[in-house]
């Protein structure tokens, strides 16, 4: 490989200079909080807001939500509701705050105390691949079945609605059968699960 030159170094350090910049600009901008980073598993976030979806709100203030999770009594989350009622919305918001606290961003929330995660897992949306001819539900259990192989004790995981794009039973089975695997001992994770059964 050919040696990085100064100019590349300097591109470097500038670009990096430009990140720190912007996330002290948008966390002053937008009343974000210096998180908590530590290493318990604990993920512990009061009034969090999702960072995309409350600036594109014009007339209404985004409502605010907790979270709690651990490796204990409290790994899993069942978020139910109806359809428009913001489930996705807040497991994203969750997702985002763990991600931003852990690359030394202040988050949207009055509090937040994250325990490092290694990974974060998301199985969200629904959509074919029909050029490789995998339906919805054969993509949707092929990301499963990678999360529940990767997923260790220290992960962060969120289902959105796992199981719809087969029949009712089915679904509601498949969804049960990732809920219970994913509370085991083998795995134990972090979980948020929204699901419409």
């Amino acid at each position: 490989a050919a040696p990085v030159t100064r100019i590349q170094q300097t591109a470097g350090l500038v670009a990096a200079l430009d990140c720190f910049c912007s996330l002290s600009e948008t966390a002053v901008r937008n009343r974000y909080t210096m998180p908590e980073v530590d290493a318990s598993r604990e993920l512990v976030i009061r009034e969090g807001r999702h960072p995309v979806v409350e600036q594109t709100l014009k007339d209404v203030r985004f409502v605010p939500n907790d979270t709690f999770l651990d490796n204990k009594k409290k790994r899993i989350s069942v978020i139910t509701g109806p359809n428009m009622a913001g489930k996705s919305t807040y497991m994203r918001q969750v997702a985002l705050i763990t991600v931003m606290a852990q690359i030394g961003s202040f988050v949207p929330a009055n509090e937040a105390s994250i325990g490092v995660v290694d990974k974060v897992f998301t199985r969200v949306g629904a959509s074919d691949d029909l050029a490789s001819g995998q339906s919805t539900f054969m993509l949707e259990m092929n990301e499963v079945s990678y999360i529940l192989k990767n997923a260790t004790k220290k992960s962060l995981i969120i289902y959105d609605e796992v199981g719809r794009g087969t029949s009712t039973f089915d679904g509601m089975s498949i969804a049960r059968a990732i809920v219970e695997y994913t509370n085991g001992k083998k795995i134990g994770a972090k979980t948020l699960f929204a699901t419409h059964y």
